[in-house]
């Protein structure tokens, strides 16, 4: 039984093993920002991958575990990389399939066993000790080619995703910024758009709680990196909205978070509410939520510079309807909006590939990696 309390039974077939008996938890060696130099080799710390260097740590593809920090997270490198020393790193071997170790992994809740109280650290003896059941490899290299499959099919259309992205972030680049006209009206972003807080309905009572109320909170945007987002974390009920600050925002309301951090983005792809740590947009008939989202975009920087705060850095609905920004003819907007069109309906379409490819692997992956489920060799 593991830390968690969760009891296993051994597949037939199957061998019990610890983990440390098959896989070695190298430690990665220091790499400071300062001593990186520009190149294509991808570097992980404990939060994943973070940046990229000219040299390699290793000369294959690994796995990195978090080891302090971000205590726990798996990720996979299909190339050489750098593991720095926040993180181990495990090496292909003769007594594993790689990927489906890395699989495995996933299902270990490593991150569970944090046994350090100031900094979330996993300690490599305690993650040794973990009791694993292992197939032939023949059945491990099924199991990982069929799990690898969903993976690569889901980041081929992430991928997709931001070619999309950046072709329509060009064009308006191209049309509002390169060949703006100095004519152009200044125009202040609360007479383009209605601005609308958010809030938390109080978290001791259940009824407020598991609703069908989308409710987003700036950590459901940190590390999102598409434009339509349907959902967070949690949801709150019709109570819990009645009975807050929080606001049922329509379908292509612009969500920019103002605090804790400033400047995060999204669109929303149906009904959804917010906490107060966002400022949402909802255009007016002289706009769209595709031309706002661009826009805010473009102007990342500066909203980020015209928030204030002692604690943390915060823009004020007051301040963000005071903007100004130089505003095309409406005919203009609107004809960006019917170009870019086509590539977000694309988007959104991925979108929800993505999501039925993710659900169907995050349900085959304990069976799989687990016995429950076996594929034919």
């Amino acid at each position: 039984m593991n830390k968690a309390g969760r009891k296993k039974t051994k597949p037939e077939g199957w061998r019990e093993v610890k983990l440390g008996d098959v896989a070695v938890f190298h430690y990665g060696k220091s790499l400071t920002k300062q001593n990186r130099v520009d190149g294509d080799i991808p570097v992980f710390s404990s939060a994943g991958l973070v940046d990229f260097h000219n040299k390699a740590l290793t000369d294959t593809a690994g796995i990195i575990i978090g080891r302090k920090g971000t205590a726990g997270k798996v990720y996979y490198s299909k190339t050489p990389f750098y593991c720095i020393d926040t993180a181990f790193y495990i090496l292909p071997s003769n007594k594993y399939s790689l990927e489906f170790l890395f699989h495995l992994l996933l299902t270990l809740n490593l991150d569970e066993l944090n046994e350090d109280s100031a900094v979330p650290g996993l300690n490599r003896d305690t993650a040794y000790q973990q009791k694993v059941f292992l197939p032939s490899l023949a059945e491990q290299e099924a199991i990982a080619e069929v799990l690898s499959s969903l993976d690569e099919k889901i980041d081929l259309l992430h991928r997709q995703n931001k070619t999309l992205e950046d072709m329509a972030q060009t064009l308006f680049r191209q049309w509002f910024i390169e060949e703006a006209n100095e004519e152009w009206k200044e125009t202040k972003l609360g007479e383009i758009c209605t601005i609308m807080g958010g809030g938390t309905p109080k978290t001791k009572v259940p009824e407020y709680w598991d609703g069908d109320i989308p409710w987003l909170t700036p950590k459901d945007l940190s590390g999102f990196s598409g434009t339509y987002i349907s959902d967070g974390e949690r949801n709150i009920s019709e109570l819990g909205l009645k009975k807050s600050s929080a606001k049922l925002l329509p379908k292509d309301t612009v969500l920019l978070t103002t605090r804790a951090p400033v400047g995060y983005l999204a669109i929303s792809k149906n009904e959804v509410s917010t906490n107060q740590g966002f400022r949402s947009l909802i255009p007016n008939e002289e706009t769209n939520g595709l031309f706002l989202f661009h826009l805010l975009k473009q102007n990342v920087e500066y909203l980020k510079s015209q928030s204030s705060g002692s604690t943390f850095g915060e823009l004020t609905g007051t301040t963000l309807k005071s903007l100004s920004f130089l505003f095309p003819p409406v005919e203009l907007a609107k004809r960006f909006e019917s170009a870019v069109n086509p590539l977000f309906n694309k988007i959104k379409s991925n979108q929800d590939s993505i999501y039925s490819l993710t659900n169907l692997r995050d349900t085959l992956l304990p069976k799989l990696v687990g016995g429950k489920v076996s594929v034919r060799l």
